[in-house]
């Protein structure tokens, strides 16, 4: 810095538009996606500040409308991610020196252009490329985005001020440097913000990043990149590679300066991209950081003291928003007997009203899937289910993928609380409840927190306060985002710091300092004032 300690804007939680029929940010996106929807877009490589097309090139089209082409990216072989991975280390030798608040100018930067020319444009891509209604495209897309930009400069001016305490023979101080190499970002096809915060919070930090989007967002993904040009991200800092991801993580972890993973996604490919880490350990230069936010099997359990409408809301919008397509999404709930009766009638009511189809008609709740793997996965298990002596589906059930990967909505009750559906991550819009004795909540506790590997999100709704307290207790391990009468999706940057632990991740919190703190590696540097010119102590005599 040098020149001053410079005060950033206070950070503030986007305000999220309401897209009201009539309104002047409903005209935008809906002009904004019919342009996108009938352009066809070419989305290159993009490495030192070029972009690169290498003529080995994929269609894109919308989960909703499989049969459009919007237009097509192109595919890296190995040479391209060596380049990547050179450009990035060359970058590092300027940008790791940029002063801190020349940083920050990029990305507050950054922040208002998505605020500003380019929100019904990225909201627009996200519903095209995810199928995200636009109340969904909007929290995500813009006002998460927006929030993350914002906020991690705010948190880095709070690491930066957190300093040693010094003395008047010396002065303690420490510089949190970026860490030393390049990083490698992989990001998931469900959150736009999640695509762009990866690698830029690493960049925010002094790091260069090699990063590799979802195949399903990269029509979305061209949007960020877009942003991050205009807002004066330097050439080689964030490159950006589509293609095999087989071959780009090998190319990628078998380079000596590795020094880093920022990842969300499954948590099979996590685990093996952890061992592959491990089994290269020898080659680095550093040992590398490794975040990763991965699967949940997350939960909603009532108590017989809550309300029963509001228990429904919450499975109805905690299950069924996105498509169950959130890593919190709701997926098994724990009902008991006395409630039931109110609950499944609330529940199959507001399952019955939602409208399906193109999120381009905006009165749609629920659109397609991503793609037509999960679409066949999760009529694997719905068939199962109808099939299955120990589960009944009580409203869904259907599912069509001649014009877009439709899944409807679909409930399942059990009387097997380890049936498959409570245990297995589904990631799309199918919610399987357990109703249980009134008298079992304590024993009920044990169950949710024993059933599944992941331990991302949950909830209890309970107006027993005694119970709540017991829930929040017993369910200490299951869920790193914990919600009391509230669905548990939904976390806001700033407010509710998001991961989990055991399957579902490393639990080191996207949206607040402890994540940025991974990506620097501080120096304590001591200056002393006087030096002493005499080796003996005083007990020498």
């Amino acid at each position: 810095m040098g020149k001053g300690f410079f005060n950033v804007p206070i950070a503030v939680n986007e305000p999220v538009k309401s897209y009201a029929p009539g309104s002047e940010e409903r005209e935008a996106v809906a002009k904004a996606y019919k342009e996108l929807f009938n352009t066809h877009t070419e989305v290159p490589l993009y490495i030192n500040g070029k972009d690169v097309k290498t003529g080995n090139t994929k269609k894109m089209s919308p989960p909703h409308d499989h049969q459009h082409i919007v237009g097509e990216y192109h595919l890296a072989d190995r040479t391209h991610v060596e380049k990547a991975i050179a450009t990035a280390l060359e970058a590092r030798k300027s940008w790791s020196q940029m002063p801190w608040e020349q940083r920050a100018g990029i990305f507050l930067r950054a922040a208002e252009l998505i605020a500003g020319p380019y929100r019904a444009k990225i909201n627009a891509a996200t519903m095209i490329a995810q199928s995200k209604t636009v109340h969904q495209a909007e929290i995500d897309a813009a006002c998460e985005l927006i929030d993350f930009l914002r906020f991690n400069v705010q948190f880095m001016t709070d690491i930066y001020h957190e300093q040693p305490e010094s003395t008047s023979d010396a002065w303690n101080r420490i510089e949190y440097r970026p860490l030393e190499g390049f990083t490698y970002a992989v990001t998931p096809f469900n959150f736009t913000a999640i695509a762009g915060n990866l690698p830029s919070c690493m960049a925010l930090m002094g790091n260069v990043v090699v990063w590799k989007p979802s195949d399903s967002q990269i029509f979305s993904a061209k949007i960020i990149m877009d942003v991050f040009k205009e807002a004066g991200v330097p050439e080689g800092v964030i490159n950006v590679v589509f293609g095999d991801p087989v071959m780009i993580t090998e190319t990628v972890l078998s380079s000596p300066d590795f020094s880093g993973l920022h990842f969300t996604g499954s948590t099979f490919i996590f685990k093996e991209l952890w061992k592959q880490i491990g089994n290269n350990i020898h080659k680095y230069k550093t040992y590398p950081r490794i975040v990763g936010e991965t699967g949940g099997k997350d939960f909603i359990i009532a108590h017989n003291s809550a309300n029963s409408k509001q228990v429904a809301t919450a499975i109805s919008r905690g299950a069924f928003e996105f498509q169950g397509q959130k890593c919190s999404a709701a997926s098994r709930a724990y009902i008991p007997k006395s409630l039931w009766p109110d609950v499944k009638k609330y529940v199959i009511e507001d399952v019955s009203s939602f409208k399906q189809g193109s999120p381009e008609d905006m009165s749609n709740f629920v659109t397609a899937v991503i793609h037509e793997g999960s679409f066949d996965k999760l009529a694997k298990y719905i068939d199962q289910a109808k099939n299955d002596d120990a589960a009944e589906i009580i409203c869904g059930g259907n599912y069509d993928k001649s014009k877009g990967y439709f899944i409807e909505p679909t409930v399942i009750v059990t009387n097997d609380p380890k049936y498959t559906t409570m245990c297995t991550e589904l990631f799309g819009p199918v919610m399987t409840i357990y109703v249980y004795d009134d008298a079992d909540f304590s024993k009920t506790l044990k169950l949710v927190d024993s059933t599944s590997e992941y331990a991302l999100t949950g909830a209890v709704f309970s107006t027993d306060r005694y119970a709540a307290a017991e829930a929040t207790k017993t369910l200490e391990n299951c869920a790193g985002n914990f919600y009391i009468n509230d669905k548990p999706t939904g976390a806001v940057v700033g407010q509710q710091p998001f991961g989990g632990a055991r399957a579902s991740g490393t639990n080191d919190k996207a949206g607040s300092a402890q994540n940025l703190l991974r990506w620097v590696s501080p120096r304590m540097i001591k200056e002393t004032f006087v030096s002493p010119t005499d080796y003996r102590y005083p007990f020498l005599g």
